[in-house]
């Protein structure tokens, strides 16, 4: 997805050649496939067993398509990055399976950024339940993500990457496009950027005044739960350290490119950028190992079914609530049926 042939090439070399580098990232995506493709795997069954009653449930289950999604496009991606890629596979990544993984990837950014908006309108702003409980706007919300993201960027970029590739070393993929491809990619490049820092802003925001609100309904009612206020921390705690340490290192290796296509500023070194580029796509790929983790920790009826479903001999099953990381959820006192995520 990224040109680095504009890449100032005037600082020092890298000690490492960047096939050494691809093949070692390689050989991170496949051990890290397996891994991917069972937890999200689970995910995507475990959550089309949860009824759409909720807008978080709706997300989560959009979520974890575009997981899954994102953890198949990794074999033939890594299989490109090996020194014995065949010029076929090559091909087909550069084509399909590429654009698949980074558009999977920024839909999963995305729909982080409805989940942030929808916690918020559910426990910092009572006055928006009506918008934060409409299951209609999560469904059409999510749709609009997969059509934008998707029918936007994905679909033109697979038409327009049609040409035989001219270098078949350096900047394969970049060679498959013509001019109108190339203007292309350089739009979605600075359309993802901007979505990305867009959404960051928002889920900090969002997970900010969640925490000060649970924090403060703690001080107003008196109570000493320690605990419950330990807990409200290490979930939004928990919640922005994946966002930031999957996405954050990608996105800020991302500016120096944003900067020359649309300043022509000149930035260096090819070598070091292209290094640290492989391996922060890994890094952001990791965040589909993570998420299943995420749906355990903050949503009860995702691991009560996932409980349920586990114990399939059991005759009897605990009635799941009707919502899913509710103000009670959160532990905010003075909410009736008050209860801890354990």
């Amino acid at each position: 997805m990224f040109n680095t042939s504009h890449l100032s090439s005037n600082c020092p070399k890298a000690p490492v050649s960047l096939v050494t580098i691809k093949a070692v990232v390689a050989c991170l995506f496949f051990i890290t496939f397996p891994l991917a493709l069972l937890l999200n795997g689970v995910s995507l069954w475990v959550s089309l067993h949860l009824r759409s009653i909720s807008t978080f449930i709706v997300y989560l289950k959009n979520l974890s398509m575009a997981d899954l999604l994102m953890t198949l496009s990794i074999p033939p991606m890594a299989a490109s990055m090996l020194p014995a890629a065949t010029y076929e596979v090559k091909v087909l990544n550069c084509r399909y399976f590429s654009v698949i993984f980074y558009t999977s990837l920024y839909t999963s950014i995305a729909l982080m950024g409805l989940i942030s908006v929808d916690r918020f309108f559910k426990i910092v702003r009572p006055c928006g339940k009506v918008l934060g409980q409409n299951v209609i706007f999560s469904i059409i919300s999510s749709s609009l993500v997969w059509i934008v993201i998707f029918g936007g960027t994905a679909i033109p970029t697979v038409i327009l990457t049609d040409q035989a590739p001219i270098n078949k070393s350096h900047n394969f993929c970049m060679s498959m496009k013509g001019p109108a491809g190339l203007s292309l990619h350089n739009s979605v490049v600075t359309f993802m950027e901007t979505l990305f820092w867009l959404v960051s802003t928002l889920v900090v925001f969002c997970y900010i005044c969640i925490t000060v609100r649970v924090l403060q309904s703690f001080r107003n009612s008196g109570s000493n739960n320690n605990q419950g206020k330990k807990k409200t921390k290490l979930r939004v705690f928990s919640i922005l350290l994946v966002f930031f340490v999957c996405f954050a290192p990608l996105h800020l290796l991302r500016i120096p490119f944003t900067l020359h296509q649309i300043f022509n500023i000149q930035v260096c070194s090819v070598e070091w950028v292209q290094i640290l580029h492989e391996l922060t796509v890994w890094v952001a790929s990791t965040n589909a190992c993570l998420d299943p983790f995420l749906y355990i920790s903050l949503c009860k009826d995702y691991r009560g079914k996932l409980t349920d479903m586990m114990k399939p001999r059991m005759e009897t099953h605990t009635p799941l609530s009707t919502d899913t990381l509710s103000s009670s959820s959160w532990g905010i006192p003075g909410h009736s049926q008050v209860r801890e995520d354990t």
